[in-house]
C-alpha cells in the first residue's frame, strides 16, 4: 500500500523541495561588462547579475531571467562597521536585509546576519573560489565549487557548479554567491 505524506508549502518561487544544481558562469550577459549568469540544470538562465560601472563596484543588483531586481548588493566603506549590506528589493525600508562583514572566526570566513539576526557562515575551502555557506547548525545549504565535466575535466576558473539544499532560497544564494565574488574582485 503507498504512503501518503504531507508537503509543505513552498513559500517562495525561488525555493525548490528538492536539491537544485546551478551553473554559475562568472561572466555578464552583456557585451563587455562585468558581472554573472547563472543557469539552472535545464541549461535555462535563472539569475543574472550585471555591473555596468566597473568591476568591484559599490553597488549591484541580482535579477531573475526578465531583469526583475531581486536583491541589492551595497558595499560599505565604514573602518569599524563596513562590509557589505543586502537591500530587498521592493522593501518599504532603507534596513538591509542582511550583513555580510569578516568573522572573526578565521581569515578567510564571512558572517553573514539576516534582518532575524540568524547567521550562516561563508567559508572559503580553497584559493578557486571554492565555498560552502553553513547555517548556525554547521550544516551545508549550499556549496559552490569549480565545474567539471562528465570525465572530470575542470571547465575553467569562471565556470562554477552550484548546489543548494532543498527549502532554500536560490535568490539569497546567489546574492552570497555575488558578494563572495565582489569580496574576491570576479564580480
Amino acid at each position: 500500500m503507498a504512503r501518503v505524506f504531507p508537503q509543505t508549502a513552498i513559500s517562495s518561487p525561488y525555493m525548490s523541495t528538492q536539491r537544485e544544481t546551478f551553473t554559475v558562469w562568472m561572466k555578464s550577459l552583456v557585451y563587455q561588462t562585468n558581472g554573472l549568469t547563472v543557469y539552472n540544470s535545464n541549461g535555462e538562465i535563472t539569475y543574472r547579475v550585471e555591473n555596468y560601472e566597473r568591476k568591484c563596484s559599490s553597488e549591484v543588483h541580482v535579477m531573475d531571467l526578465h531583469g526583475n531586481i531581486l536583491f541589492t548588493i551595497r558595499k560599505k566603506k565604514l573602518w569599524v562597521l563596513g562590509g557589505w549590506y543586502v537591500y530587498r528589493w521592493g522593501s518599504e525600508e532603507e534596513k538591509p536585509f542582511a550583513r555580510i562583514k569578516r568573522s572573526s572566526m578565521g581569515d578567510g570566513d564571512w558572517e553573514v546576519r539576516d534582518e532575524n539576526n540568524e547567521s550562516f557562515w561563508i567559508l572559503r575551502l580553497d584559493p578557486k573560489f571554492a565555498f560552502q555557506i553553513l547555517d548556525t547548525n554547521g550544516d551545508i545549504i549550499a556549496q559552490v565549487k569549480p565545474k567539471q565535466s562528465s570525465n572530470g575535466v575542470t571547465l575553467g576558473e569562471d565556470v562554477l557548479a552550484l548546489e543548494v539544499k532543498p527549502r532554500v532560497d536560490h535568490s539569497l544564494v546567489v546574492t552570497l554567491v555575488t558578494v563572495y565574488g565582489l569580496i574576491k574582485g570576479r564580480v
